[in-house]
């Protein structure tokens, strides 16, 4: 599947909301309640800042990995295709900025 196919607007609009777009960035704003899973997308290099707390199961490639976010966590990822899961209790907000090259 190519990478634009992949795009999480499309292919998990319930979760991911558009905030904003120019020549260097791409903002989005994935809220995930209890249960919620995002199906498999993919990200260029991209920052995910933490804006309420929560449970993630992130799964790419065959891994899988369990992140414990804490409100005020910055993390950067490496561009890659995955789904994820709020596996935990509370709703999941968070803020993604996907570079641009």
């Amino acid at each position: 599947m190519k990478e634009n196919m992949l795009n999480p607007l499309e292919v998990a609009g319930s979760v991911y909301k558009f905030k904003m777009e120019n020549d260097r960035v791409r903002v989005l704003n994935p809220t995930f309640k209890p249960g919620d899973k995002a199906v498999m997308h993919h990200h260029p290099d991209h920052v995910v800042y933490v804006l309420a707390a929560g449970k993630m199961k992130l799964t790419s490639m065959g891994k899988t990995d369990v992140l414990d976010l804490k409100a005020g966590d910055a993390i950067f990822i490496n561009a890659q295709s995955h789904e994820a899961e709020n596996i935990g209790q509370t709703t999941l907000d968070l803020l993604v900025v996907e570079l641009k090259k």
